[in-house]
Parts: C-alpha cells; structure tokens; sequence
C-alpha cells in the first residue's frame, strides 16, 4: 500500500475520534486499503473511508501522534497549567518509561484540578499531608495508586522546582505482603490444551516458558528469536534493561509453523494494524482461555510467569538463575517464590533424625 497515494484526516463521526481517508476513486486503492486494514471501514454521511483514531493506527499511517498532554491540560487552571508542562518535560528529559510518565502526570493532574487558582508550588508539607490524607480516606485510594501519587509529587517539588528533599517524613502506606498467584503444572496444561488459536497459543506458551512480562511477549521481534543458540533477546524490559532467556525446545517446531502460517514481519506477534499485538488483548485471550479450561482461580496473564518462576524452584533451580532470569534486581523480589513452594522445606532434615 503506497500511504503517499491517500490523504489522512483527523475527524469525529458519531461522538468517536476517527482518521478520514480520502482518495480519487479508484478500485485498486480500495482494494490495496481493505488488504492493509481490514477495520476500514465506509461511511455514507461522510462520503470516505475511515480508521479508529489511535496511537497503532496513527504510527501505521506514518501520522504525527496527538498530543495527550495539550488535550489534559484543559482541565487544569492557567494558575497550574505551566506546572503540569514543566513535570511532562523534565520527566521527558530523563527518559522516563511512557508507563511512568503517564501514571506520574495522571496523579499529578488529580492535585492541580483539585487546586483550581491556587499555586501549586505555595502548598506546604502539611497542606500536602492533608491532601494524601483526603485521597486514603475520602476517595479510598489503594496503596499502590497511594504510593505512586507521591513519587509523582515528590518527584515535581524535587526534580522540577528543584526543593530540598522535604517530603521524607511523609508516611507511606504500606504495600499488602500479597502471596504470587500461580497455577499448578496440570492446570497449565489444561489451559494451552484448550487454546487451539496457534497465535494465542504461542503468546500465553512463551509467557510461561520464558517466564516474561505481557508487555515483554508483545514487543518480541522477530530477530529476538536465536533458534541457532536457543535463546531470545527480551530488549528494552522493566527499569530499560536487557536479558538473555533460553528458548524451550518443545515449542520451536510450531513458533515456526507460526511463522509460515501468519508471516510476521517486524514483531513476532502482529495486531491488526502490523504494530506489536495489544497488552489487553492478549491478557483477554488469556482470561477466555481460564474460563474455556474451567479455572476458577481469580488470576491474571501475569500468574504464568509467578508458575515459570515457581515451577523452575520446585525442580531444584538455582534463586541466583531464577533472578537473572525473571530480571530481577534484587533477590529479595525473586525469594518470595520460596513462600509458595514447598521444596525447599520439604528438604530439610529434622535434627532428630540426624541423631
């Protein structure tokens, strides 16, 4: 599909963001669209043909991305909006993850809209204590949503306005000691057996596998996979790191039937629109094939990799291995595997018996 040879629009159309696509009419640009986007779709009122207006379709259209940040900013005050522009620009100078910088603005923004016409930078310790105060109690915000609400805080008075380290004394909600949740080897089984998608068998089996992050199967590349060595290159993970995970062996003769089934060209796992496959549809495949399997264990996509970590444990592997190859940084997040296996107790002699 030449992109040179269509003009693309921005435009509402029945209260949702679309991208208008005009063209001379011509039977073969119509077929080349339909072939490259399947979604397209015609509409009468407007007299064109159309795409959802996101951030896939945008970056296969080769279109500039909407500015997230001038849209937001309409809901804050004059008084704060430079503010808010400050925080996204020094948290764009220090690369911070798109992750973080969405959660960081998003919790920021929630301060500002409640501010109104006051300052921002004129809040005191305590004024801010009592703002954190009125989110626990009032709004009952989680410890998670809590914790990054502060960093996020923190980090504007610190890195933005460039304050002394002031907000130390602040208590922090304490994070739940939440067990992993994990599925047993039989209901693994059980789950990939009703997955008869080959796709979606490859992402939830890779998942588990590899023991990798959602987001790190959806942005796998096809020259991330060493079918010579036996191993994948996951780029770019959490905390930007990269790490080396061993390819299992039973799963490489259908990956490659994948392959010459669906003929990825870029990413592994393709969407619709030829960018990496979405978080939340692969996360859904997941959640439909724990219901086809009759699970009813109340657990996320995420719960394969807590049952690569723990399965490795329970068949003797090293913890030292086991972090390197969950990308830990710390032993301490890796121990917690301990905690839902009972090898290394079963293993332990009593001293009655040593008498």
């Amino acid at each position: 599909m030449d992109l040179t040879k269509y003009i693309f629009k921005p435009a509402k159309h029945r209260g949702k963001a679309i991208i208008l696509i005009q063209f001379p009419f011509d039977q073969n640009l119509i077929d080349d669209l339909r072939k490259r986007f399947p979604s397209a779709k015609w509409s009468a009122s407007k007299k064109s043909w159309y795409l959802p207006d996101l951030p896939v379709v945008r970056e296969a259209i080769q279109m500039s991305k909407k500015n997230s940040v001038l849209t937001k900013i309409k809901s804050i005050h004059p008084a704060n909006q430079q503010a808010y522009l400050d925080l996204n620009e020094q948290l764009t100078l220090k690369k911070y993850s798109q992750s973080t910088k969405r959660i960081y603005l998003a919790e920021f923004q929630h301060l500002l809209t409640l501010l109104d016409d006051y300052y921002v930078g004129d809040l005191n310790p305590k004024r801010l204590k009592d703002y954190f105060l009125y989110c626990l109690k009032v709004e009952k915000m989680s410890e998670r949503k809590m914790n990054g609400k502060i960093n996020a805080i923190k980090f504007f008075f610190e890195q933005v306005l460039h304050r002394p380290k002031m907000f130390f004394d602040i208590p922090r909600p304490k994070k739940p000691q939440t067990l992993p949740k994990m599925l047993s080897k039989t209901e693994v089984k059980k789950l990939f057996r009703v997955t008869t998608n080959l796709k979606h068998k490859m992402a939830l089996q890779l998942c588990y596998g590899m023991g990798l992050r959602v987001s790190e199967v959806v942005n796998l590349k096809i020259i991330d996979i060493d079918s010579k060595r036996m191993v994948v290159h996951v780029r770019g993970a959490k905390g930007k790191k990269d790490r080396y995970v061993p390819l299992p062996k039973t799963i490489l003769p259908e990956l490659r039937q994948y392959y010459l089934e669906y003929r990825p060209k870029e990413f592994l796992f393709e969407g619709q629109y030829g960018n990496a496959y979405a978080k939340s549809s692969l996360q859904q495949v997941f959640r439909y094939a724990m219901q086809k399997a009759n699970i009813k264990k109340e657990i996320g996509i995420h719960g394969l990799r807590h049952s690569y970590a723990t399965h490795l444990l329970e068949s003797g592997a090293d913890m030292r291995f086991i972090q390197e190859l969950l990308g830990h940084n710390s032993i301490k997040t890796t121990q917690v595997y301990t905690k839902v296996t009972p090898r290394s107790k079963s293993k332990i002699t009593s001293p009655l018996d040593q008498l």
